[in-house]
């Protein structure tokens, strides 16, 4: 597929086919793609938790989505997705990086960022990801974790405290879904969001 057409199709998908896995080979290019993502300093302080078998994904959903007595019926569709992929920010990563004699920040302090790198670049990779999916003819849907769970998701799967959950990514075949309320707002044109040489 044409780079213009996996940017054009790519949308979020709420719905899957739960009977067709994703192949273990795109899996592997998902993972791929993703670690090519640009990160500052080339600190790679990402790590991403695959979750395939069903008992991994369940744990998820209980880890993760809290009570709200059914009022999220968006999500009856993303729990049939047959993959997930929770990619991390490691900060430490990123402060023992620029310590190395090349940066030379030795205080390691987070003061010298003006935006957390170690979240932007985890972000990216899981932008290659959504955009892999689309490529692979898969959709796919990144959400994010209430932080009020996190202590339950790192219990659940074993995640050092390290790493930051910056979201989740359901992957898989797309069923049939309705598109997002959200988007009956319309595209907003490149002129209304674009400034060229200067704001005002």
């Amino acid at each position: 597929m044409e780079f213009v057409e996996v940017v054009r199709r790519r949308r979020m998908v709420r719905n899957y086919d739960p009977d067709r896995p994703v192949p273990p080979e795109v899996v592997d290019r998902l993972l791929e793609h993703a670690t090519r993502a640009p990160s500052a300093g080339f600190s790679q302080g990402w790590g991403f938790l695959v979750l395939e078998a069903a008992e991994d994904r369940d744990r998820f959903w209980a880890a993760t989505t809290p009570d709200t007595g059914g009022r999220d019926s968006w999500l009856a569709g993303m729990r049939r997705a047959p993959l997930i992929i929770v990619p991390h920010a490691n900060q430490s990563a990123y402060l023992d990086r620029y310590a190395e004699p090349d940066k030379g920040w030795t205080d390691r302090s987070t003061e010298r960022w003006p935006v957390p790198y170690w979240h932007i670049d985890t972000g990216f990779a899981a932008l290659l990801m959504l955009l892999t999916a689309v490529d692979e003819g898969l959709g796919a849907c990144f959400f994010g974790i209430p932080p009020q769970q996190w202590d339950g998701y790192r219990a659940a799967f074993g995640v050092p405290g390290e790493y930051e959950p910056v979201g989740a990514v359901t992957i898989g075949y797309r069923a049939g879904d309705q598109r997002s309320p959200s988007l009956r707002r319309g595209r907003r044109p490149v002129d209304e969001v674009v400034r060229r040489g200067r704001w005002t």
